[in-house]
């Protein structure tokens, strides 16, 4: 390589390296936002005289939007990042809409029972445009960041989400007495300045990709059949995960531990899950995102497996620590592979899909809590054993269309 080819190498990675950075903040923000949300929400309903029991409902009610909008989101990324700085200009307003909404639920609520449709309609619009947040930032990277280093983006980005996850339980204590307003304020006002920035990072990311060379986006192509399976796998992983860590460790720590050590043990999972991403995105770019998929999901069913035949308690912290790795595999590699369809312009429909796999998950995990499935004599063995099931099958048939595609000569970097 030339000095000067070296240069524009460098320049390119450092803002695919930014941007990279910027999105994992951007993640750790909504989620943290997200974290905010759950653990008031119960009070705010109550404030307008919504039934306990209700609660989940409405949660689920917002996994159910994140399903279809998530998606839906990704599609509209696809079309409008054709026009540079649209893509951020979009995304900046609807979250000034989402943080809008989501600063005046707490006022709202404290008008009593006669705000309880309000408080609904805002807990809806907030659903409806915080999905911005996560397809659309992410559209950037598959269409304009070096692609040799997607599977280090994607780890850089999903950091943010499982830094997000470790503070959870902290968070949970600490905010436990305090007026919602303040946290619901302060979530809103980082994340609005956070969000703000993404024309900036977008038109970064643009100028290198116009200095490399690149041909001009093309338009989205429909989804083939591999893709279609990759989403499904996806779906079936996250429903391991939630089943698992929702559902069942709690209950697993508790054998060996009391209910108030939970706030130090349950962030095992997430320090597995950050540390795991970044070796294991080096195996991503070599390997590709499917392959990585799957071994991570059958390395996660014999933790998992683990998890719950340990003896001790060192025992299940090392057999979570190793879920918590397993799944921080899976999902950087889910991400990486999503963006990594740029010959099909389809990055944000895919990735928007990922999401919308995660938030199927989590509604059905939410749907079998809400109907009490694993307090049932009948159900709750199948409770205990799906996310070893569900690691196990999905792994398995990720490697299965991995090999199939190796054998057509199909690029390894592709989901």
């Amino acid at each position: 390589m030339t000095e000067v080819e070296l240069a524009e190498d460098a320049a390119a990675t450092s803002a695919s390296n930014r941007a990279g950075v910027y999105l994992a903040v951007l993640q750790l923000a909504f989620t943290l936002m997200w974290t905010v949300y759950v653990i008031f929400l119960p009070k705010l309903a109550a404030s307008v005289g919504i039934a306990p029991s209700a609660v989940i409902v409405i949660l689920m009610m917002d996994q159910l939007i994140f399903t279809v909008t998530d998606t839906a989101m990704g599609i509209v990324a696809d079309r409008i990042s054709r026009v540079v700085g649209r893509l951020g200009l979009i995304v900046g307003l609807l979250t000034a809409i989402s943080c809008i909404a989501f600063v005046a639920m707490p006022f709202v609520a404290g008008n009593g029972p006669n705000a309880q449709a309000a408080l609904i309609a805002l807990i809806a619009i907030w659903a409806v445009t915080s999905s911005a947040l996560r397809a659309p930032p992410l559209t950037m990277l598959g269409k304009y960041g070096a692609r040799p280093k997607l599977p280090l983006l994607a780890a850089l980005v999903m950091l943010g989400y499982g830094l997000a996850g470790a503070l959870s339980p902290y968070l949970g204590v600490a905010l436990r007495e305090i007026d919602a307003r303040l946290p619901f304020i302060l979530s809103s006002v980082v994340l609005l300045l956070v969000a703000l920035a993404l024309s900036r990072v977008e038109r970064g990311l643009v100028a290198v990709a116009a200095r490399e060379g690149r041909p001009k986006l093309a338009p989205a192509k429909p989804l083939g059949r591999v893709p279609l399976l990759f989403i499904a796998s996806m779906v079936i992983l996250a429903l391991g995960y939630q089943l698992h860590f929702s559902i069942n460790s709690a209950p697993f720590f508790l054998r060996f531990a009391k209910p108030a050590d939970l706030e130090w043990l349950m962030p095992v999972f997430w320090i597995g899950f950050n540390i795991a991403m970044f070796p294991a995105s080096i195996v991503t770019r070599r390997r590709g995102g499917l392959v990585v998929m799957g071994f991570a999901g059958l390395l996660g069913a014999v933790a998992v497996l683990g998890a719950e035949l340990a003896g001790s308690l060192n025992v299940l912290i090392v057999a979570q620590f190793l879920a918590g790795a397993a799944w921080g595999c899976m999902l950087m590699s889910a991400v990486a592979a999503a963006l990594a369809i740029g010959e099909t312009g389809a990055e944000g429909k895919v990735t928007g899909l990922v999401f919308s796999a995660l938030a199927l998950a989590t509604f059905a995990r939410m749907a079998a809590v809400a109907g009490g499935l694993q307090k049932l004599p009948d159900y709750a063995p199948l409770l205990y054993w799906a996310p070893v099931a569900c690691w196990s099958v999905a792994g398995a048939g990720l490697l299965v269309l991995a090999a199939s595609r190796a054998q057509r000569g199909s690029p390894a970097t592709s989901s």
